[in-house]
């Protein structure tokens, strides 16, 4: 059963197809999984096992009859607890939140229902999304698969770390700021962020305008199919029909010919010796596939409003809009750093507002005029490498400027695992202009097949004896 575990969703659906492998047994190798290592963790909030194992039983008599439903069929898929799946409370890892079970989807689930996947459970966050690692007073902290005592990075780090260990091949999470790239970059998987708006966000997912919904998976070729599922909007499409939105038609088509540029040190930023030679030979790799590899000083990518202030005054004041109209007792519940966060949005003017806003469209001009130059530009995901459980250090307070200025931009970018650090994984984050999302999966898609198989932790966990996460 242990074997299931390791396929990733592709490699489901040809068993499938082969009735080599059935939903139901898929369905229960990963809840048994999610029983064993779950407690250690901490990376899944909620469950649906009975409307799962319903689920899968379903998409087991359709493959049975020949008649899949989508490409998708009968592939398990975790949510962050940001988004609405029916029947299961959409808590926003929040003690204010209601623990009502929610009676639709949202539409990027919705989709991947249609394409046959079977959501069976919600993953940890931080409080409403708010910071780089998965802790929050709700459901305590989440772990590292590589190594429990540091943290997966965040906010989606249960996602990621449901996917790094074989709790199903794949999960919707969002990313506001770097929030699917960096727990990506720090467990070993693959983490997309797709073009702003792109994937829909329904009515209050996006609420912060710089956050988009977007697939973790093992392998890009799986993000490529999860996208094509959520991005999936045509109603009359045939039931069954493959590739509905075409992230999959060219993805092994290569990058010889492109022009990537290389930015290893951004301006500014210290990046860790081990994990800037991970990104170098990274960049060697890219030269050796044909495309036209050149290093590039992109200053400043970071900002254009002073050392993350762009991104941080904005972020702020968002949080201060969530909870300025909560009654004093909840506002008593909130994580402090969300605390914090929204009473520093609370103090900020309209003149520094506005002028983050315009430094933020006078970041998206400048990347296209870049990548008029470019195809796609290459950088280290994260700086440095993940901070020990709880908490978050002062160091990683301000906004991660490898990965937040994309969110500014609206540009798509992917962080693809490209080495160790320190015993650590490092990501490699992949960039292209707004709209090029396929280009994006595709030169993700080259590098990964030219690095080889990235290995996964073992399921004993390293310091697996240093468990405690209660609230």
């Amino acid at each position: 059963m242990s074997e299931i575990l390791t396929l990733n969703a592709g490699q489901l659906v040809v068993g499938f197809r082969q009735r080599s492998l059935s939903p139901v047994e898929v369905m229960c190798a990963v809840l048994d999984r999610v029983t064993k290592l779950d407690p250690v963790v901490n990376a899944f909030c909620a469950l649906d096992e009975e409307g799962a194992m319903s689920a899968a039983g379903e998409a087991e008599r359709r493959w049975m009859r020949g008649e899949p439903c989508g490409p998708l069929d009968g592939v398990p898929v975790s949510v962050k607890d940001l988004v609405a799946v029916a029947g299961l409370p959409t808590r926003h890892g929040s003690r204010t939140a209601s623990p009502d079970r929610e009676y639709a989807d949202a539409p990027a689930v919705a989709r991947l229902r249609r394409a046959g996947a079977i959501p069976f459970g919600k993953t940890t966050t931080s409080e409403f999304g708010n910071k780089i690692v998965t802790d929050c007073p709700l459901t305590g902290a989440t772990r590292n698969p590589w190594d429990t005592r540091l943290s997966p990075g965040g906010s989606s780090g249960g996602s990621a770390v449901a996917v790094a260990l074989g709790m199903g091949p794949l999960s919707l999470a969002t990313d506001g700021g770097g929030s699917i790239r960096i727990p990506a970059c720090w467990s070993g998987v693959v983490g997309f962020k797709p073009t702003f708006a792109l994937v829909p966000a329904g009515n209050t997912a996006s609420w912060t305008a710089l956050s988009t919904l977007g697939p973790i998976a093992r392998t890009v070729r799986d993000a490529a199919l999860m996208l094509d599922a959520v991005t999936w909007a045509n109603d009359d499409r045939p039931p069954g029909a493959g590739s509905p939105s075409g992230y999959c038609d060219a993805l092994d088509n290569g990058v010889a010919g492109l022009r990537v540029a290389w930015c290893p040190v951004p301006d500014g930023v210290s990046v860790a010796s081990e994990i800037a030679e991970c990104v170098e030979r990274a960049a060697g790799v890219f030269s050796a596939l044909g495309a036209t590899v050149s290093q590039a000083d992109v200053g400043p990518i970071a900002d254009y409003y002073g050392n993350g202030r762009m991104h941080s005054v904005q972020w702020s004041v968002f949080f201060a809009q969530r909870v300025r109209h909560m009654e004093e007792a909840d506002r008593t519940l909130l994580d402090p750093d969300l605390k914090a966060l929204a009473d520093a949005g609370a103090q900020v003017d309209t003149a520094t507002f506005a002028d983050a806003l315009l430094a933020r469209h006078a970041l998206g001009a400048s990347m296209e005029t870049f990548f008029g130059r470019y195809d796609l530009l290459l950088t280290p995901t994260f700086h440095c490498g993940p901070p020990p459980v709880p908490g978050l250090p002062a160091h990683l307070r301000q906004a991660p400027v490898l990965t937040a200025w994309c969110n500014q931009a609206g540009v798509p970018a992917i962080s693809v695992p490209c080495g160790f650090a320190g015993g650590m994984p490092v990501g490699l984050q992949i960039i292209g202009r707004r709209g090029s999302d396929a280009l994006v999966l595709r030169a993700a898609r080259a590098y990964e097949l030219a690095r080889g198989e990235f290995p996964a932790p073992g399921p004993e966990l390293q310091n697996a004896g240093d468990t405690e996460i209660a609230p």
